[in-house]
């Protein structure tokens, strides 16, 4: 499995980021081909007390299932979106996942 997480510092304006977050941007990553799962969190700090306000993880079968994914155009209209409503930028670090056998 590989992930793509992105790590969002502290926006200009919480109530702005969150409203287009939800209506505009999440809906453009369902759009992802190829993408299995997608989870984030909002607000995971008070303002001023943490380096990140959100977080955002997409899982992919593969690397290459999540290449495809971000230079499809619907991986173009993503990455072209963030500037409408990180105001702090975005940290993007994809990787390949590992999971630990439980019991």
């Amino acid at each position: 499995m590989h992930k793509l997480t992105v790590l969002y510092p502290e926006p200009a304006d919480r109530a702005a980021f969150e409203a287009y977050y939800r209506s505009t941007h999440l809906p453009l990553c369902a759009k992802l081909p190829g993408v299995q799962e997608i989870t984030y969190a909002l607000g995971i700090c008070e303002p001023g007390d943490g380096p990140y306000y959100a977080i955002f993880q997409a899982a992919f079968a593969d690397e290459a299932a999540m290449g495809a994914a971000l230079a499809s155009p619907e991986g173009q209209a993503v990455e072209a979106d963030v500037a409408n409503y990180a105001t702090g930028g975005a940290t993007v670090i994809p990787f390949a996942a590992e999971s630990l056998p439980l019991g």
